[in-house]
């Protein structure tokens, strides 16, 4: 149950961005210039790529709020980040993948009885 919500979720966001990003049907010449002057647009990456990717984003930030993050779930996310910057739909699933899995692990930790540490 808790997947199936992680990926409604994951769903939802990835079309409300899309949505967001529609351009506006009427075109003046002023906002024609300005998107030329602009820069140009990142390459794309596939759904189940931005999907992998919204679904480990939710994880991290859920980890974050709860001092559970590792620090090898924050490194995965960031390297699936610039992987999407780049249009690597393969390198933004693996990291992604990792990034979900590293966040989920450390929830699970936090969960156990807190390390008591004696005279050693």
């Amino acid at each position: 149950m808790r997947h199936f919500l992680t990926t409604l979720t994951a769903a939802s966001v990835l079309a409300l961005t899309a949505c967001a990003n529609q351009p506006a049907s009427t075109t003046s010449a002023p906002s024609a210039a300005a998107a030329q002057t602009q820069a140009p647009a990142q390459p794309a990456i596939s759904a189940e790529a931005q999907a992998a990717l919204t679904s480990a984003e939710v994880a991290v930030k859920d980890a974050k709020a709860k001092n559970a993050l590792w620090t090898t779930a924050e490194t995965a996310i960031k390297a699936a980040e610039e992987a999407a910057k780049t249009g690597d739909s393969e390198a933004v699933m693996k990291n992604a993948k990792t990034a979900e899995q590293q966040a989920r692990l450390g929830l699970e930790q936090a969960k156990g009885p807190a390390l008591e540490l004696k005279n050693l």
